[in-house]
């Protein structure tokens, strides 16, 4: 724990805890995280179109205190940034998805727990009373959909947000490089990075064993990790349509959300059939390489249904600038995956605070820079496009 707590020291931004990840973990884990579809532009092209956008702030306005909290899909967080739900925490750091939920209770905001999660929805939600969001997955078996949401329902679970743009895998050829994937099948090299980062193993056999509690009574986890396979390529369903998805919200009866959305056909759909949210993803530019910055897509879809129903983002958010913009143009909220990953991956729980923490004491900054004392007071007259 010193050791974390020294190096953790040294970290003061997102490329920091990248590089002490990629210290730690093996270079085929790292890659997994690091790592998106094809040539990898839509990856670059995230953290680029917040490049492109200016701040114009405004001076002497009062900001002696700030109020960066934000409510989304009926959910109160104290800050604008939640942790998404991402796949496989355990393989990171053994503690994986209780030290997100115990960092995100810390501050006051919502995570996501996924379909192919490492600890159960259960004992997440009856450890943190912070919002809860479960990331679904949908199942060609349409009797297995209605338990998982009677499931998550019953759990008390605050919000679904069911993924729609994972109807197949993407071209993620660090991957393919390295041999990891679901099933492993590790090249040379890829086995080589691991024998070289022997603590990496050493907590992740002397800790519980790996499982995916989310769907241990769904598909035979026997071979653990591995046996994940058959989940992706003869359970997944790449035909759902908009009629399944219309039926998950009537049975949801509640906070539902779509994860992937990136056209404003798409959005208005979203609303029409009862979703009180949507997340502009290209899911990191990890499936469809060349697939729009949802950055760069934000204001269209927020003039189109901003006012009827929650609109988020995600995607190459790493500094409290690009949450301003994104507020800016209208998103009630914006979410993070990699950027709370790789502290995770580097000290666990401690790692994810320090992350958190960076992260809102940036957005107070730029709020007192910009001359905004509250959300409600960031706007489009505040940026400029070159």
């Amino acid at each position: 724990m010193l050791g974390h707590t020294m190096r953790l020291g040294n970290c003061h931004n997102f490329s920091d805890f990248r590089s002490l990840a990629r210290r730690r973990l093996p270079g085929p884990i790292f890659d997994y995280i690091d790592g998106a579809a094809d040539d990898e532009t839509t990856l670059r092209q995230n953290t680029a179109s917040f490049e492109r956008c200016d701040l114009v702030p405004n001076v002497l306005r009062g900001v002696g205190t700030i109020d960066m909290s934000v409510t989304v899909m009926g959910q109160k967080l104290a800050m604008p940034v939640y942790c998404s739900p991402t796949a496989l925490q355990r393989l990171f750091h053994h503690d994986g998805e209780r030290a997100v939920a115990a960092a995100a209770a810390k501050f006051g905001t919502m995570f996501g727990v996924s379909s192919l999660g490492t600890v159960s929805l259960e004992e997440l939600r009856k450890a943190y009373d912070t919002p809860q969001v479960y990331q679904f997955y949908f199942h060609k078996d349409r009797a297995l959909n209605r338990a998982m949401l009677e499931r998550a329902k019953d759990a008390g679970v605050n919000v679904m947000m069911l993924t729609v743009d994972s109807i197949t895998g993407g071209n993620r050829e660090r991957d393919l490089r390295t041999g990891f994937s679901v099933p492993f099948r590790l090249t040379i090299g890829g086995m080589l990075q691991f024998a070289i980062k022997p603590m990496w193993a050493v907590n992740y056999f002397t800790h519980e064993r790996f499982r995916m509690p989310q769907l241990d009574e769904h598909v035979d986890m026997s071979g653990g990790a591995m046996s994940i396979g058959r989940y992706f390529t003869e359970m997944l369903d790449p035909a759902m349509n908009w009629d399944d998805v219309a039926e998950m919200v009537r049975v949801w009866n509640g906070q539902f959300c779509l994860k992937g959305v990136m056209s404003v056909e798409d959005a208005k759909r979203a609303v029409a059939i009862g979703c009180t949210g949507i997340i502009l993803s290209n899911h990191g530019g990890r499936q469809l390489d060349g697939s729009r910055a949802a950055f760069d897509q934000l204001a269209e879809i927020v003039d189109a249904v901003g006012d009827k129903i929650d609109v988020m983002m995600d995607g190459g958010v790493s500094r409290g600038t690009h949450v301003l913009k994104a507020l800016s143009l209208g998103a009630k909220a914006v979410g993070v995956g990699r950027y709370y990953l790789f502290p995770l991956a580097a000290a666990g729980q401690a790692g994810v605070e320090q992350a958190l923490s960076l992260m809102r004491a940036e957005i107070e900054r730029d709020m007192k820079l910009m001359g905004c004392s509250s959300v409600s007071q960031l706007s489009r007259a505040n940026l400029r496009f070159r």
